[in-house]
Formats: C-alpha cells, structure tokens, sequence
C-alpha cells in the first residue's frame, strides 16, 4: 500500500471514529426534576425570616441556585388549584380551565372540586377522599411533557397534603400522585392512577406516624422574645382552636385533637411538613427516582403553610415558627438528594401557589384601608334591586370566587317589551356592585372576552383569569386591602394585587447559574424554563419564555 492511501485511510477512519462518538452522546439532561410549590408563600419570608434560618435549606436555595425575586402572577384568581395548574401548565386559568379550588360547573349547575371526579374513588382509603383526577385541566403539564419525551419511562409522581396539591402538577400521565386521608392519618391515592397502593406505601403508612405527630406539644423553636420579625404571640387577628382560649404556644395537641377534627388537625401543624418530607424521601428511595440516565419529576407541595396561614395570618408568631421548621425540611430533601442522586445530578426549583394578604382589620388599624366583604349579603341584595327591575324572575344562578353567574335560563323566549335583555342585566349588576363598599370594578363577558390577552393592569389580570365556557357572566374586584368576611380572623388571597402575586421562584441545582434577578418575571415562565433545561417540548398551552439568564 501507498505511504499516501495508507495515510488517508488513517485521516478517513479517525474523521468517522469522531463523527461516530458525537453521534452516540447523550442530550444532558438532569436525572431529577423535583419541584416544590409552597402553598400561600410570600416572596418577602425569604428575606424577613432570613436571619433566623439556617445555612443549608433557603439560604442554600438562595445562595448556590438563582433567585428570581420580582416573580409575579400575571392573572387573578391567585388561588391553589389555579396556582398548581399555572406552575405546572405554563398558562392561566383562561387555558388550562383550572378557575378556582371549587367552582360553578354551568353544566351540571352546582359546585365542583377543580380536581373532583366522581368516576374515580380511592386507594388505601375512605372513598370520598379518593374521588380524584386531574381530568379538569386542559392543557399539559411539563411533568406529561416529560412522559411524552420519554415515551413514557420517565416516573413522575406527586406528593402533597392536598389532593390537588398532588394530582394538578403531576399531571395527566403520572404514575402517581399521593395526598393525604384526614379520616385515618395515611397517604392515599385514587384509582385513576392505580388498583392498589404500593407496598412500601402500605410499609410507611404502617408507621403511623401522623398519629406519632399527634401525641406531641407544639412549642416553638426558639425563645419567643426571638421572633423579632412577627407580631406579638397574643394577637386579636388571629384565629382560636376550638377548646383553646388563646392564640398562643404552646399547643397540646393530643388535647386539641377530640375538638379539631382528630387526624385533621396535624394538616395545621409544622409536623404536616415534616409527615411530606418524610413521604417525599421515601417515594424517591422506593421509586428509585433519578436513578438511571431517563430524567425522572418529582412534584411536593407543602400544604400547612396555607392551611395554617389562613388562621392565623402573616404577622404571626405561629407563621414564623413553621417557616423555620420548614427550612430545615427543605435542608433535608437537598441532603437526601445529594445521597440519592448526587449533586449536580438534579435540578430543583421552588415557587408558591400565591401569596397572601394582611389581616383586613390589622390594616385599618394601622391606619391602611381595608375592610371585610360579605358574598351573601351582596348576593341576598343584588337579588332584591333585581326583583325591583323584574319582578318574579330568577336571573342569579351561582354567586362565588367573586363571579355572578346569570340564570340564562330566564332570558330565553322573554319578549322584547319586558326589557328582561341578557347585556342590560349584566350592566345592571355591575353598576349595583359599584355601590356597594369595598367592590374596586367589574367586568362583563362581553368586555372580557373582546379584551386582549396580554392587556395590562387589574383588566389585563382577570381576562387571563377567565375561562370563556367556565367563568361568570360578571366578574368583580374588591379594592385593595379587602377579603371576605369569614376573614376577620386570620387571612386570605385571591386578589390581582402584589401582595397575592409576588412570589419566591428559586432555581437550584443542574443547568441552572447562580445569581438573581430583579426583572419582572411571571409563575407562568417556569415550565418554559423546565422544558429548556430537559430539551423538551413546552406544555400545550404554554403562554410564558423561558427565563433564559438563569440557564447555564
């Protein structure tokens, strides 16, 4: 052979021997996904109980991951079902058809959970806590994203207190979602997603522990004249167990429980937390999640936070307490997954449902507008200035998340002569509305619906917010500072305003730089950002961009 074929023969089988290696590579992707929504955080926690945290859960979020710190919902209701399903879907309510926890179905004519399906009925437990689904939500998920990509190998599971804490962010193809069963203490599912629990499911419930949690006081932390960045521990805004006197620690929760709905009463405790943490690491070791190269999701939400923050509000030492004890269960789950995956093996990000409000009269007190709504007041009146218009009609269906739904019913046929026009009536609610106090605006249907999608302010918020076929006929805003009136104790959210928009939105882990920023960015961008890092499809109805100086 010729000196020059032989060493063209070289150069050609080097060329193909790189050119074969390219094309074996793999798409890097992370080995987990685990996304943790905290219900009803604010982004300012982060920072007012900063000093009190320790160094290895947000601090470490915050310090090693990237920080979004004007992160925002761009649409109103902020609510949990609606604030899971946006996470997850990339969209609003006025896509992925999720509009609030509970809400008017026109078809049916009656209240329906967001996640409420009554074909399904539960698994390892009482079977009207198993009547779960996610068939609600339209759109997909970045957790179905994922099953699609991997034709289904990648495992996605969710884990929260609630059902739709669980079911919403792992989607419609998940292989699990797990919540938990108030009437025994246990994780349970629904038969959408299986026949029968797992056995290690059936193991850790063996333990129980939710009992285990309940036979202990609740003390705080640390010495009370510490909780430097909260209100005093005796505070009128608060709300009081029932058989307590006080709103103050500590709590003797085995005394508390016969009077506070027994195995109910954990879901108002730091323990909750700690009862999710403890499933959500035993789902990660028994799924063996994040083990080989397919890129595994899981989805926790830690529920307490809400579900105590209604009762006793923002400015509360019990607040406070929970969040410090929830930081050191964020330091457990990034241990664990260090242990399980390996650093720089996963990529964890961390946002909240919503936000939420100041006590309406702590406000006032403070020398801050505020003040309480009454839905059925306004209901029982706006059915009297109707009657006086249209005598024996019944134009009101359904009045509820601050929507009035018109009995469509009682306009069909109605001859022209008796004024009974659908449009005159929707304007005739909304101009009442505006007498009364605390209502801000409102808006009709039609002003809605011929609204642009990206259009601005408080308008801009509730179009997005609004599903055409699912919504009222009149929707309306109370001012700033207001809240229904079953809040007169404690708190609550739903609002347009910042104080229910802005949340935290942590990046943390593979693919992701350290840093933070101040640009406004909204919830609906994550999942964008989520398809980006795995290099796959964005959700179906997908409206945010992926937050591009975040990824590496």
């Amino acid at each position: 052979m010729r000196p020059l074929t032989y060493s063209l023969l070289i150069v050609l089988s080097l060329t193909f021997s790189k050119v074969n290696a390219q094309n074996t590579q793999t798409v890097d992707r992370p080995k987990l996904v685990v996304g943790i929504v905290v219900d009803q955080m604010r982004h300012e926690y982060l920072y007012r109980f900063y000093d009190k945290f320790g160094s290895d859960g947000f601090k470490r979020l915050m310090g090693e991951g990237f920080v979004i710190k004007n992160g925002h919902y761009n649409y109103a209701p902020t609510y949990t079902g609606p604030g899971h399903a946006s996470v997850y879907t990339g969209t609003t309510p006025a896509i992925h058809g999720i509009i609030g926890n509970d809400f008017y179905d026109k078809g049916l004519k009656k209240m329906v959970n967001c996640v409420g399906d009554p074909s399904q009925t539960a698994v390892g437990g009482l079977a009207k806590y198993g009547q779960v689904s996610p068939f609600r939500m339209l759109s997909t998920t970045i957790t179905d994203e994922l099953k699609l990509a991997t034709n289904r190998t990648a495992k996605v599971i969710g884990v929260s207190m609630k059902d739709r804490g669980a079911a919403l962010p792992a989607g419609h193809m998940a292989d699990a979602a797990y919540w938990y069963d108030k009437s025994s203490g246990n994780f349970i599912t629904s038969t959408y997603y299986m026949k029968e629990l797992p056995a290690w499911v059936k193991q850790f419930n063996s333990k129980n522990l939710a009992n285990i949690y309940l036979q202990q006081e609740w003390k705080p932390l640390l010495p009370l004249e510490k909780y430097t960045e909260s209100g005093p521990d005796a505070s009128p805004y608060e709300r009081k167990f029932k058989g307590k006197e006080t709103t103050t620690f500590p709590y003797n929760l085995p005394a508390m429980r016969k009077d506070n709905g027994d195995f109910d009463l954990l879901a108002y405790t730091p323990f909750a937390n700690d009862y999710v943490t403890e499933f959500a690491k035993a789902t990660l070791v028994n799924e063996k999640m994040g083990k080989d190269a397919i890129p595994d999701f899981l989805c926790i939400s830690y529920s307490t936070t809400d579900i105590l923050g209604h009762a006793m509000g923002p400015r509360s030492v019990e607040v406070q307490d929970l969040y410090l004890r929830l930081d050191k269960n964020i330091a457990d789950l990034l241990k664990t997954l260090d242990k399980e995956v390996g650093a720089g093996n996963y990529t964890l990000f961390l946002t909240a449902d919503h936000a939420v409000g100041e006590n309406s009269q702590f406000l006032k007190d403070q020398g801050v507008p505020g003040g309480h709504f009454s839905p059925n007041r306004a209901e029982a009146m706006l059915r009297e200035f109707l009657e006086g218009y249209f005598p024996g009609k019944n134009l009101i269906e359904n009045v509820s998340n601050d929507q009035i739904f018109l009995n469509h019913e009682a306009f069909q046929g109605a001859p022209k002569t008796s004024g009974l026009d659908f449009f005159i009536v929707a304007e005739l609610i909304g101009k009442y509305l505006m007498t009364m106090d605390g209502v801000a605006n409102y808006f009709t249907e039609g002003v809605l619906r011929q609204g642009a999608f990206d259009e601005g302010g408080v308008k801009g918020m509730i179009i997005r917010g609004y599903h055409p076929k699912r919504s009222g006929d009149v929707v309306f805003v109370l001012e700033p500072g207001w809240m229904d009136a079953w809040a007169v104790q404690g708190t609550t959210h739903g609002s347009p305003y910042a104080y229910d928009t802005n949340v935290p939105i942590l990046f943390y882990g593979k693919g992701v730089k350290k840093g933070e920023s101040t640009r406004r960015y909204s919830i609906t961008d994550i999942s964008p950002t989520l398809s980006m890092i795995l290099n796959i499809t964005i959700p179906s109805g997908a409206i945010g961009n992926p937050v591009s100086e975040l990824i590496e």
